[in-house]
């Protein structure tokens, strides 16, 4: 497998059963309807996680971005295949929304609130507040980058890495996902609220444009800050 393929097959199945577990939660008449945050982060975090186990040694199972541009930036990463990574990981997202929305079909319908949908695809402020928004999203990537570059800096037993990846995603989640959802992951975020835009949901309503340039910008300045106050502080 190439690590273009990678990173398309690792970002489709973190869309994939990520949105899928958001649409669990959120669609009318789904089984998983009402799970709460709980479900929500813990379906992200093993989201991550798989994708990891499937893509890692391929591509290194970047899967975001943000992460790509941060490992660039610090030197850990070659800005030459930068621009391969980020085509692959934006078409992976982009169609593991678009499996999400033929998973739950019967789902778009009787679900009456457009932005329970959008929710599915991608994320939003619980208040919209243009700094403090663009803030957490920029903390939040500073610190996935970072501890993602400390979590390499351990030995772990063979295998065990990318659960223990998947579970600091819950962890981002359950302490910093509340005001805006989390997104930090350009690509996460941007492919599947294209998928949204283009695809023929029942009383869909507005993608949501005007916000949608924090979950691409503020995630991809902070994974560039992560990554180098990593290296400022163990070089």
């Amino acid at each position: 497998m190439s690590p273009f393929l990678g990173e398309v097959i690792g970002t489709l199945i973190l869309t994939l059963f990520g949105c899928g577990v958001v649409a669990n939660v959120l669609l009318e008449k789904s089984k998983g309807q009402n799970g709460g945050w709980i479900v929500i982060t813990m379906g992200w975090g093993f989201a991550v996680a798989f994708a990891v186990y499937v893509a890692g040694k391929y591509s290194g199972a970047h899967i975001n971005p943000a992460v790509t541009i941060g490992l660039a930036a610090g030197g850990y990463f070659p800005w030459a295949q930068v621009p391969l990574y980020i085509a692959g990981q934006m078409l992976g997202a982009f169609l593991g929304a678009v499996l999400c929305y033929f998973t739950y079909k019967c789902h778009w319908e009787p679900t009456d609130d457009a932005g329970l949908k959008l929710a599915v695809f991608a994320t939003g402020p619980a208040i919209p507040c243009t700094a403090e928004n663009f803030l957490c999203e920029f903390i939040g990537t500073f610190f996935l980058v970072f501890i993602l570059l400390g979590i390499g800096a351990n030995e772990f037993t063979q295998g065990l890495n990318p659960l223990i990846v998947g579970f600091f995603i819950m962890a981002i989640g359950l302490s910093l996902g509340g005001p805006t959802g989390y997104a930090i992951n350009p690509a996460r975020d941007l492919g599947p609220r294209i998928a949204h835009a283009i695809l023929p949901i029942p009383g869909k309503g507005s993608s949501d444009w005007g916000y949608s340039w924090i979950p691409v910008v503020a995630p991809i300045c902070g994974g560039v800050a992560g990554a180098l106050v990593y290296k400022a502080i163990v070089s």
